[in-house]
C-alpha cells in the first residue's frame, strides 16, 4: 500500500492512521512529543505530507530489522 502513495500528497489523521499501527491518542501524544512529524495546518484542516509518513514507516521497518 506504501507504494501506491503520492509522495507530494497531504493525508489527513483518518489515513495516516491507517498506515501506522497506532491508535489516536498515541498519534497525537506522538506528535506533541515529537516522536512523529508535526502536521501542517491549512485553517482549520490539519494534514501530514505523505512523504513524511512513507519516511517515518521507513525508518520503523528498519528498527524492525
Amino acid at each position: 500500500m506504501q507504494s501506491k502513495i503520492e509522495p507530494r500528497a497531504l493525508l489527513r489523521l483518518k489515513q495516516v492512521l491507517q498506515l501506522v499501527p497506532v491508535c489516536r491518542s498515541t498519534w497525537l501524544s506522538g506528535v506533541r512529543s515529537g516522536r512523529f512529524p508535526k502536521p501542517v495546518k491549512n485553517g482549520r484542516c490539519v494534514f501530514w505530507p505523505a512523504a513524511s509518513i512513507l519516511e517515518l514507516l521507513e525508518n520503523m521497518s528498519k528498527q524492525e530489522a
